[in-house]
């Protein structure tokens, strides 16, 4: 699955609400076994604000 673009520029920077667009966005391109494992990883390995938003980005292409 390729990654998808998502737009992040001017929302809400809580980690909780770009997760939610995030995995919104992964269910909409039909992956939401990726939306899953991004959510899982996220609260499960991140340390940090910065590591999660790695995260996200390796998911989808933020615009």
């Amino acid at each position: 699955m390729m990654k998808p673009k998502c737009r992040l520029i001017g929302e809400d920077g809580n980690i909780f609400n770009l997760m939610g667009i995030v995995s919104r966005t992964l269910k909409e391109a039909g992956g939401p076994e990726k939306a899953e494992e991004m959510i899982r990883r996220i609260t499960s390995d991140a340390k940090s604000y910065d590591e999660a938003l790695s995260m996200l980005m390796e998911y989808v292409d933020v615009e």
